[in-house]
């Protein structure tokens, strides 16, 4: 099935009242999976791909973009592809041509101001290339200069008021939103603050994304897609999955050093995760 876009995924589950699924990949183990766990859904997915995850393969973008890129034109669901979290412009500007639809540009380390006119520049340059482009909003810091808290650090929270005026300075077709969720979470005990949700819903008209869903439990998650969110980012979950299978693969079976062995263990591991959490989502 021919690539398809991420703009076109998230239009079609804010249609429906539901939110696509977006997982990070950083192995061939990982693009397998999601696309295993999405097939046995019957649902379409995101396949994500962070700077961290470039920076892991030495710095070198095509080699799992285009792995990426020839496992999901051989899916039986739609896929898109999409580069997470960019802050290096030489990277932001690979993404065309690497075959993402999608880009979210990661400026929300920066002051208000600063973060405003960076995205503006990203979202004009993507808008340029028929790219659809996603920003973050965290909490700004104070009136004495103080920097930006990180949108997924504990206590921040997205302001609506601002946000309105981010995304209409901005021009960015999706903005993710921090409501309670947090980054690289190993244990689901991530409350998310639905009241701010509904007041962001109403106040917005692009679609919200929730980052760091790993940490949300599934009831929190389903609410969240209940209240508005059309995006939801997943990543820690497959690796957690990944790691536990393994290791306990190698616990039984000490002897083993054939990789094939092992990685299908975490691959299946990872596709079970990749099913159980879209379900939540449908």
């Amino acid at each position: 099935m021919p690539l398809v876009t991420t703009g076109e995924l998230v239009t079609r589950a804010a249609t429906a009242h539901s939110a696509v699924a977006a997982f990070n990949i950083i192995t061939l183990e990982h693009v397998e999976a999601v696309i295993a766990g999405a097939e046995s859904t019957g649902a379409p997915v995101v396949l994500q791909v962070s700077e961290n995850a470039v920076k892991f393969r030495y710095g070198r973008l095509l080699p799992l973009a285009r792995a990426a890129v020839a496992a999901a034109e051989r899916a039986a669901v739609p896929v898109a592809l999409h580069l997470d979290h960019v802050q290096s412009e030489d990277l932001l500007r690979q993404a065309h041509s690497a075959g993402f639809s999608s880009v979210m540009y990661d400026a929300a380390r920066l002051p208000y101001a600063e973060n405003l006119a960076a995205t503006r520049a990203a979202a004009d340059w993507a808008h340029a290339q028929g790219l659809w482009i996603e920003a973050e909003l965290g909490e700004v810091g104070g009136k004495k200069g103080e920097p930006p808290l990180d949108a997924h650090a504990p206590g921040a929270r997205t302001d609506p008021a601002q946000a309105r005026a981010f995304v209409a300075d901005s021009g960015v077709d999706a903005l993710a939103v921090a409501i309670g969720s947090s980054h690289a979470m190993t244990t689901r005990t991530a409350a998310l603050d639905h009241d701010l949700l509904k007041r962001l819903t109403a106040t917005l008209d692009v679609p919200l994304v929730l980052h760091g869903s790993s940490g949300v439990p599934d009831d929190e998650l389903t609410a969240a897609v209940a209240g508005g969110i059309t995006k939801v980012n997943v990543g820690t979950a497959l690796n957690l999955a990944m790691t536990g299978a393994i290791r306990a693969f190698l616990a039984e079976h000490p002897e083993a050093v054939d990789s094939r062995k092992y990685l299908s263990v975490g691959r299946e591991a990872m596709a079970g995760e990749v099913a159980r959490i879209i379900g939540v989502l449908s």
